[in-house]
């Protein structure tokens, strides 16, 4: 299993990550330079394109912060393309069983240990070919961490945490409440139980452990539940509490921004 620089301090100190989704390299740079140990650029559910990641790759490059990208799918027609612009550290959404997992780090290989497309001469991950070294090196770079979102995900994480190639756990918690029938509801006791469970199980397999915590509740959550890392809010959540509280202030009002689920 790959180790990581930002897991590097345990469960005890996990690393904080903050979620980026105003897709645009400016504000990237300045959340990355506020002392966040990660920061995930998200293709999932944020207006990105490959154009925009490679921009805020490029901004965060000259910060502290590691960068995670999450592709908008687990194909590997995705996982290819982001590979290629640089992201080191892959969160693939919605994998459900072995099967997938195996494929989507499958498609994070080049061969014969995988599928992976070979481009690199034309890829910002290899220098654009002046880096001689990446293609024997490539498979050893990535970092795959797999996505729990769904009982499936969570009845078979045993198998998913065995695949060789899956060097993380994420637990998305508000797709897993969705899909467990209570959606909006992330600290529904039923998820929070199944969300205990899988991170029990990927560390009895000695993986690291993360989610998204969208309230210091569920941050205290997954610190007692031994999250190495923990994404604790959104550039844009920062972006609305700052100017629900700012306005407040001003026109004397107690306005608070309405506390955000994901």
């Amino acid at each position: 299993m790959n180790r990581h620089v930002f897991l590097e301090a345990g469960p005890e100190c996990p690393a904080i990550g903050l979620w980026l989704g105003l897709a645009n390299p400016y504000t990237a740079e300045l959340c990355a330079t506020t002392g966040f140990d990660w920061v995930l650029i998200d293709s999932e559910h944020a207006p990105n394109t490959l154009q925009t990641v490679v921009s805020q790759l490029q901004a965060v490059a000259a910060t502290p912060a590691v960068p995670v990208v999450r592709p908008p799918t687990s194909r590997s027609e995705a996982i290819k393309r982001y590979l290629d612009i640089g992201a080191h550290t892959l969160l693939l959404p919605m994998i459900d069983g072995p099967e997938q997992a195996a494929a989507a780090v499958a498609a994070t290989r080049y061969p014969p240990e995988g599928t992976r497309g070979v481009g690199s001469a034309l890829a910002r991950a290899s220098g654009w070919g002046q880096d001689t070294e990446y293609l024997s090196t490539a498979n050893h770079r990535t970092f795959v961490i797999a996505q729990i979102e769904s009982p499936q995900a969570v009845a078979s994480i045993d198998d998913i945490a065995a695949v060789d190639g899956v060097d993380a756990v994420f637990i998305g918690l508000s797709d897993l409440a969705a899909t467990m029938g209570h959606l909006g509801e992330p600290s529904h006791v039923d998820v929070l139980a199944a969300f205990r469970h899988v991170a029990r199980r990927a560390h009895h397999a000695g993986k690291p452990v993360g989610t998204l915590a969208g309230s210091e509740q569920l941050a205290e959550t997954a610190r007692a539940a031994g999250c190495q890392f923990i994404a604790v809010g959104t550039d844009v959540g920062l972006l609305t509490r700052g100017g629900a509280q700012l306005l407040s202030a001003h026109r004397g009002t107690n306005r608070p921004a309405r506390p955000a689920v994901y």
